[in-house]
Formats: structure tokens, sequence, C-alpha cells
């Protein structure tokens, strides 16, 4: 199966983070939790505890088969660090299956590469996206090739459905 980072920080919306962990991990794949430093406790806004398996100068986009961004305020602080900006826009570059809910599309703003790409998000991050040049949708997923995108949590089970399929390309 696949290996998938997942790419989360505190604040993070839990169940944005653990229905599609368990999803994947129901079909065999290997998930591996970036933060800053590896062991690092994180906590989400109604209070998971996650641990970090590792750093993310500890890892590289290759190491990976697929890239999860959970939603909440998670991806606000991630996108404001340059290393995990460059560690999303490698995914994005090289087609790989890439998967965001919520709030988790902000950051692909930060990387230059949203023009033209087909995209939801939260109704609030919509705008943002439009602007940086993506062709925004309300829809409960948007599937453009490799780029999984969703709302909130009541799209979870479509969400989840499509990174399956995507996946098994």
């Amino acid at each position: 199966m696949s290996k998938i980072a997942v790419i989360v920080t505190n604040d993070v919306e839990d169940i944005e983070f653990t229905s599609p962990v368990d999803a994947l991990k129901a079909k065999g794949n290997e998930i591996v939790v970036i933060e800053n430093q590896a062991g690092n406790k994180i906590t989400g806004k109604h209070g998971l505890k996650i641990i970090a398996d590792k750093g993310i100068a500890d890892v590289s986009p290759d190491d990976f088969d697929g890239l999860l961004i959970p939603g909440g305020f998670s991806p606000d602080q991630l996108r404001a660090d340059d290393r995990f900006v460059q560690f999303v826009k490698a995914f994005l570059l090289d087609n790989k299956p890439t998967f965001a809910i919520c709030h988790g599309p902000q950051i692909f703003i930060q990387t230059g590469l949203t023009k033209g790409r087909s995209m939801t998000a939260f109704l609030s991050v919509r705008p943002d996206l439009y602007y940086a040049g993506a062709e925004v949708e309300n829809k409960s997923v948007v599937v453009d090739h490799n780029l999984v995108t969703s709302r909130t949590p009541d799209d979870l089970d479509d969400f989840n459905h499509a990174i399956a399929q995507v996946l098994a390309k």
C-alpha cells in the first residue's frame, strides 16, 4: 500500500485528522505524522492528542506516496513555515496524491500553484483560493487529477471515498 505523510500542528480539527487517517489505515496505508519536531505533542481543537512521528527537517517528499492536510487552524500555522510550504509544493509539482479538507487548502496559496486548479475548501477559504487563481467549486469533494479537496467534516465520507479512489489508480 501507500506511505502517506500527514502534516499537522496544534488546533487541527480533530475529526478531519482521525476520519481520513482511520480510513487510510483501514486500507493498509502507512501514516507518518509530521510536525516541527519528532515526538512533539499536538493537541486538536477538541482535545485530540497526537504525537509527531517525524520532524519536517527529517523528511523528504520523495519518502512518501501521498500527502494529507487536515483542517482547523493547523494549516494556517503551517503555511507560515516555508519548510511545510516547500514540502506541499513538491507533491503538487510531482502530481502526487494530495488531500486537503476544510482550511487545509490554505497552504496551496503559498505554493503559487493554485492557478487553474479545481478545488474546494471551507466557505471562508474559497475566496482566497479564487483570488489566487483556483477554479473554486462548492461541492462536497473536488478531484483535480491527484488533488482531492473537501469543505467540512460533513463531507468526510465523500472525501475519504475520493482519497481511496485516487490511491487505487
